[in-house]
């Protein structure tokens, strides 16, 4: 049983975490703190692959260090181990040729639960290419921040995740009432 008291069947694990906006604040403040806990104190143990649309693996890994050092995070062990499983996929979000490299990078992971660190108005252009490009097959997803401007956008893009992902697939979080479990 998992630290938080939910047992996770091993075929039900997710063995790769993608995130979307990988140089953005939201990674900077809350994702690489996140991991490196998950990492600490859960063994995290798949490939962390951050996508974003400048930056290579070399800048990401020194941003994640500088994450971390901002945030009092103190385990070099827990903070190097993250720092390896970290690769990196750079491209923009409406780009096939992105998610083709997501695609490779994932290798042979079949479970990948992909976090979108991204404004709204990307998010379903982001679902659309996982499933074009063969990403989200058996994948989960998560999607922070406001979900769409009004209601009629909500639901539209409901929609459109729901094209893609089963409900049992999709974890929302509101990016100010969940600020703390994500942390």
């Amino acid at each position: 049983m998992a630290a938080t008291g939910w047992a996770v069947a091993a075929s039900d694990r997710s063995d790769a975490f993608v995130f979307f906006g990988a140089t953005g604040d939201l990674a900077f403040k809350q994702i690489f703190p996140a991991l490196a806990g998950l990492v600490r104190d859960e063994a995290l143990d798949m490939p962390i692959i951050g996508v974003a649309r400048s930056g290579d693996l070399a800048s990401l890994r020194e941003r994640a260090r500088q994450s971390l050092q901002a945030h009092g995070f103190t385990d070099p062990a827990a903070t190097q181990t993250l720092v390896d499983r970290l690769r990196y996929v750079k491209g923009p979000d409406e780009d096939a040729g992105t998610f083709a490299a997501l695609r490779h990078e994932l290798g042979q992971a079949k479970r990948p639960l992909h976090y979108l660190a991204i404004p709204p108005g990307l998010f379903g252009q982001v679902v659309t290419n996982l499933a074009r490009s063969g990403c989200a097959t058996g994948a989960r997803i998560i999607v922070e921040k406001p979900f769409g401007r009004d209601l009629a956008s909500a639901v539209a893009l409901n929609r459109v995740i729901h094209e893609v992902f089963a409900e049992s697939a999709v974890f929302r979080i509101d990016h100010y009432l969940g600020k703390e479990p994500v942390q």
